[in-house]
This record gives structure tokens, sequence and C-alpha cells, in this order.
């Protein structure tokens, strides 16, 4: 039987990462979770919203409640707050936190403590107080908090007094001038480091890097990655951030104790960061396997649809220039949504005017069993008056058809 995962909140990117990474899966039946209606309303199949808000008095108690209405095995929360807060009540709750030790996720929460504890470990940016501040440029940034959130370069020192003034939470560092680099890991149950790479943060938008690439050369990444392994105790996926100072030595940015934003990159070589910290959860042993090949993973904005009040039973597609595109190759996204329908029982009919041997063609392009019917049509007469059912929908590339179905 499948263990169910609550994925909360599910509609970060992070949320939607692990969904993408996971859905399929014969061991886990994923479950997202929201306190607002986001994108992950539109992606999740088994969707519950409304959750309180992780700082609320309420939100402890309805997340019990969910548990046990649902019989949830494993909450994979998806942000650092969030993460510190349900692994801090873990016994409580009746179910496992997909994350490092609550130890480690409050450390990782804070730069601050991130910065304390690996002191004479790595490389870690220079603090200064306003005081002290002998050099400008400065880089500033939350002590807690994620992405490019409240983070500024500051120039001179009236601008520095003039942000310190609005807020009191933010840490006065070094600015690094050089490459930016995140490194995700994972580390199993028995804590050892299973899997470091390090990728370059080649365009960043939000805080995520929407253009990312391996480095050619890990060795200084991989050492880095087993000392704060050695200091800190992780479980699951994890990763940091690096930025090279003026002289090019790698410095400490931060530290999460989740995958990273585009963590995907290592999914397209074979390393599910996502599923392979719920196999370690439940205490299955992890080898990563690793594809030798070159990516490159470039993120745009997407979109999802949901329809309302749009029900059919069979659909009526068009050949040339919509199901066979140039004459050569098969449209795939409309093949996707035919199988769509073949999982939800619709009807499926081919209706054409199409010149030439249609048998040869569909058993050459392998579509010779795709269709409940086939309809092949002179091309003097009219497709409208071969479609019998008014419960249906027509695709076809051609306006002047589609105009006389519609009307």
């Amino acid at each position: 039987m499948k263990k169910n995962i609550l994925v909360f909140p599910c509609g970060s990117e992070i949320g939607l990462d692990i969904y993408s990474s996971t859905k399929y899966s014969t061991h886990f039946h994923i479950i997202g979770g929201s306190s607002v209606d986001d994108h992950g309303a539109y992606v999740y199949q088994d969707y519950i919203s409304d959750i309180p808000f992780a700082d609320k008095e309420t939100f402890i108690p309805a997340i019990k409640k969910i548990v046990s209405e649902r019989k949830i095995n494993a909450i994979y929360p998806t942000m650092d707050s969030v993460i510190t807060t349900l692994k801090s009540r873990e016994s409580e709750l009746g179910c496992k936190i997909v994350s490092s030790p609550w130890e480690t996720t409050d450390i990782c929460l804070s730069k601050a403590k991130t910065y304390s504890r690996l002191k004479g470990v790595v490389r870690i940016p220079k603090i200064m107080t306003p005081e002290k501040v002998d050099q400008f440029p400065v880089f500033v940034k939350p002590d807690k908090g994620y992405g490019s959130r409240g983070t500024a370069i500051i120039h001179d020192s009236s601008q520095l007094h003039n942000l310190l003034a609005l807020r009191n939470d933010l840490l006065v560092l070094e600015y690094l001038p050089g490459e930016e680099f995140t490194v995700d890991c994972f580390t199993d149950r028995h804590r050892i480091l299973q899997y470091a790479a390090a990728r370059k943060r080649n365009r960043i938008k939000s805080g995520i890097s929407v253009n990312t690439f391996f480095v050619d050369k890990q060795d200084e990444f991989l050492q880095m990655a087993k000392q704060i392994n050695d200091c800190l105790h992780f479980r699951g996926a994890w990763f940091f951030q690096v930025k090279r100072n003026s002289e090019g030595d790698l410095c400490l940015l931060e530290i999460a104790s989740r995958i990273g934003g585009s963590s995907l990159l290592s999914r397209a070589k074979g390393i599910n960061l996502a599923l392979m910290s719920l196999y370690d959860a439940f205490d299955i042993n992890i080898k990563p396997l690793i594809n030798d090949y070159h990516v490159v993973m470039d993120r745009a904005l997407g979109s999802r649809y949901q329809h309302s009040g749009l029900q059919y039973d069979t659909v009526y597609i068009d050949y040339d220039d919509c199901l066979i595109l140039d004459k050569q190759k098969v449209n795939t996204e409309l093949i996707s949504f035919l199988y769509h329908c073949i999982n939800n029982r619709k009807k499926l009919i081919l209706l054409t005017k199409h010149k030439g041997n249609l048998k040869q063609e569909l058993l050459h392009f392998k579509l010779a069993d795709l269709f409940d019917e086939v309809i092949h049509i002179p091309e003097h007469e009219e497709k409208v008056s071969y479609i019998d059912s008014h419960n249906a929908i027509f695709i076809d590339d051609s306006f002047s058809e589609r105009r006389k179905v519609k009307e």
C-alpha cells in the first residue's frame, strides 16, 4: 500500500518540484496542502486547502487532524520556517517529518547561527557592525529568509543607516563580487554524504536560478560539502550557496535543510533528490546513480488551466496540420491529451479529408490503433455533417471548420 505524503505548502516552486519528482512513484501517494489557494491547487490531484499558516496557534491542531483523518505517514515541508516548526513538534504529530534533525534546521534558519557554527570550518563572509564598515560596497540581508528577498548592495554609510533604521534583522556583510553557485547535496540516515554537485547560478529571478548548469571542476565544492556535512547533522536533501570573493575564494552564503529551487537539474542526470529523501525517511537504503552527460536547465513561467462547465464524452480530431505536423511528425502535445482522454474513457474519432493513403500513414506513425473510429471523408463534404454527438469537442487547425461546427 502506498504511503500518504503531505507536501506543505505545496504551491511554492519547491512544492511543485517535489510533486513533479514523486507523482509517478509506486510507493507514495502525494497530497498537496496550502494555506491559500495558489498554483498547487492546479497541479496536485489530491489537494487540501485552508490549512492555517505555520505561525498561527491553530496550525498544529489542524495538522494533527489532517494526519489522523487522511492517514498521513509523512509531511514533506517546503519552506525553511515550516520545516523548523514541524520538526520541533514531530513527536506529537503522529507522522514523520521529512527533513534533517531540528537542531540542524534551526541553525540553517538563521544565517547568524549558520556563520557562528561554521566559523573556522569553511570560509564565511566578514560580518560588520554599521559603525565599523571600512569599505563600501557592503551587502545586507535578513538573518532569516530565503532567496533574494530583503537583500541589497549598499554603496555608502547614509544609505546603510537609512536601511537599518527601517528594520533591525539585517546582517551587514562584506560584498562578494564573484560568481555564485548552489551545491545540491544528499546525506543518508547514517550521516554519509552520498551526493554533492555544484551548479552555476547563471541567471537568477526572484532568488531562484532560472538558468543553471553543473560546473566542470567539482573538487573544491565537494570538499566544502564534506566539511559542512561533518559539522552539521543532515538527513535527506539539503543545499548550500557560495560565492567567490574578490580573491576568487569560495565564501559561504547560506545553508538550507531542503531541496534547492532548481535542484531538478540533478534529476535530469538521474538524481531524484525529493524521492531519495522520502525513501531515506522510511529507512530505505539509497545509492545514487549519476548519468554521464552535460545538461543545462532553463526555467520560465508556465501555465495550468482549470475548466468548469466543459462536459464531453467524445473527441473529434483532425489529421493534417493538427495531429500530424508538416506531414512528417506527430504533434506530441495533442497525443498527450488524447491519451489523457483514453485514461478518462472518452471516445476518440479521427475526422479528416486527408489526401493519400490514410491507413498506411497511421501505421507509419504508429497511430493505427489509437482511435475508436476513423472517418475519412471526401474533400467537398463538410465535417460538421459527420458529427452526431452534442456532447463532444472538436479539434481542428481550420478556423472555418471550427466555426461551422460551433454554429
